[in-house]
């Protein structure tokens, strides 16, 4: 794993309930964990263009390699998303590298606002 290539910033963010004032729970989203990661292939081949509602939109993908450690192994596809250059990602796939903890993949698609 080459660390130099490891220069972009993202955030992790985990899925929680919330409750306020009055005592409503809903749900939320805060930050989890915070690191340096390496990006790939954003707007490639894992880029589609599809059709929803008459209008043409792009399907956005990417991938993004963390270095291993306990925080970043407890990330899951259906409990956390990535925010990136603040844009919403959400996590697809996580990718353990063959189990030999030094790095974590994730597979993304950027979240339509």
């Amino acid at each position: 794993m080459n660390v130099s290539l490891m220069n972009e910033k993202v955030t992790f963010q985990k899925n929680t309930v919330v409750t306020d004032a009055i005592g409503n729970h809903k749900n939320g989203w805060e930050d989890f964990y915070t690191c340096h990661a390496t990006i790939g292939g954003e707007g490639m081949a894992s880029s589609k263009e599809k059709e929803e509602a008459g209008t043409i939109v792009e399907d956005m993908g990417m991938t993004v390699t963390v270095r291993y450690c306990k925080k970043a192994s407890e990330i899951g596809s259906t409990t956390h998303r990535i925010v990136f250059r603040d844009e919403i990602y959400d996590i697809t796939n996580v990718d353990h590298m063959n189990f030999k903890k030094r790095s974590l993949k994730f597979s993304c698609r950027k979240v339509r606002r």
